[in-house]
């Protein structure tokens, strides 16, 4: 059963594959029901994957296989709050490694254009640091990368130099 809100994402196709990938990637999630179409629509035929109930992380989606009218972009993006480098790396990495898409900051797409931000909890404590100083390294060395080097920023942090 569809959770009262849940968060829609629009596939050409693929919902089933990308559902697939999350559930396999990311913790707490998982494919809970695929549904078919009952008749022909626009973007396919009767028996056609119409629909696909999953969770990622523990929120309720559902993918629409609604055809190539609509693209995802970046005005919606999973942000996900990891505990280490490990963990970053094996997220950004997963996402990237599957036919995803480096960005900035810690984003990335994976190959259904679905935006992601691996942020490390250090990130997100570092640029809150009441030392609006060391806030500010933290954040300008953090504009500089793709995937998000936890040591480099904990450097910044504390205002070391950087490795030469």
């Amino acid at each position: 059963m569809v959770s009262k809100n849940t968060i829609c994402l629009w596939y050409d196709g693929t919902a089933l594959d990308a559902a697939r990938f999350y559930a396999e990637t990311f913790p707490d999630s998982a494919v809970e029901a695929v549904h078919r179409a009952p008749g022909d629509f626009p973007a396919g035929k009767q028996g056609d994957v119409l629909t696909v109930e999953f969770t990622v992380m523990g929120i309720p989606c559902l993918g629409l296989n609604g055809g190539s009218a609509f693209k995802h972009n970046e005005a919606f993006s999973f942000q996900v709050a990891t505990d280490d480098q490990a963990e970053t790396d094996r997220l950004w990495n997963a996402i990237v490694g599957n036919g995803g898409q480096e960005s900035v900051c810690g984003w990335c797409k994976d190959k259904w254009g679905v935006s992601w931000q691996i942020t490390p909890r250090a990130l997100t404590a570092a640029i809150s640091d009441p030392d609006r100083a060391a806030a500010k390294r933290a954040f300008e060395a953090m504009m500089g990368m793709g995937k998000i080097d936890i040591a480099v920023i904990e450097a910044a942090r504390r205002g070391d130099a950087p490795d030469a």
